[in-house]
């Protein structure tokens, strides 16, 4: 990991097409512009770790047999 000082204003490069800028400081908070092409998606990695969280719960919740529900209905209904 690269580990970088930056004061208001200062600017990095990523490649020849990502520019991250140091808005503002505040204590512990940093504030960042990215200035990127619209096909580079930028994600907060903590939003990311929850949707594939969300992912792993739900592909874990057992499968609905949907025959076998038809024919349930189709019986309750008859009744």
């Amino acid at each position: 990991m690269l580990v970088l000082s930056r004061k208001p204003g200062e600017k990095l490069i990523l490649g020849t097409s990502i520019v991250i800028t140091v808005i503002e400081v505040q204590g512990e908070n940093v504030k960042l512009g990215i200035e990127a092409p619209k096909e580079i998606p930028i994600y907060r990695l903590e939003l990311l770790e929850a949707i594939k969280q969300a992912n792993i719960e739900a592909a874990a919740q057992p499968t609905i047999d949907f025959k076998a529900l038809t024919e349930r209905l189709k019986k309750d209904k008859n009744l």
